[in-house]
């Protein structure tokens, strides 16, 4: 079966960095749509920065030129990279990833088939 397995996560102060990985079973993941969503129990999981197989990578306004979303192909990973976090980036990480999704909403869970167990992000103030 398909597993996806998120690292990375940890406490951070304010100002600084962290990049999180997720590795998966599946091959080739330039074929995929995969992304990082975040998520604040017992709240929904929100989008926060997405990789389709074809196009521009999009973020959410909240992170838009912090993060960086990236595909490493020899690791067969999907990474992203966190600058100058914030109290509010506080959250568990997702990473989600299928075959396909509506490119009109790629910014819904839903869409994604596949997903790991997360990786706690603290950002202390």
């Amino acid at each position: 079966q398909v597993k996806l397995e998120e690292s990375g996560g940890r406490s951070v102060q304010s100002g600084g960095s962290l990049r999180l990985s997720c590795a998966t079973s599946q091959h080739f993941i330039n074929n995929l749509c995969m992304g990082w969503y975040r998520e604040v129990p017992p709240f929904a999981r929100e989008g926060v920065a997405l990789a389709p197989r074809l196009g521009l990578n999009t973020y959410s306004d909240s992170v838009k030129g912090r993060f960086t979303i990236s595909r490493d192909n020899a690791r067969n990973t999907l990474d992203l990279q966190m600058n100058s976090l914030k109290p509010e980036d506080t959250a568990i990480y997702y990473c989600a990833s299928s075959e396909s999704v509506d490119s009109t909403r790629r910014f819904v869970p839903s869409e994604y088939k596949y997903w790991g167990q997360g990786t706690q992000v603290s950002v202390s103030s």
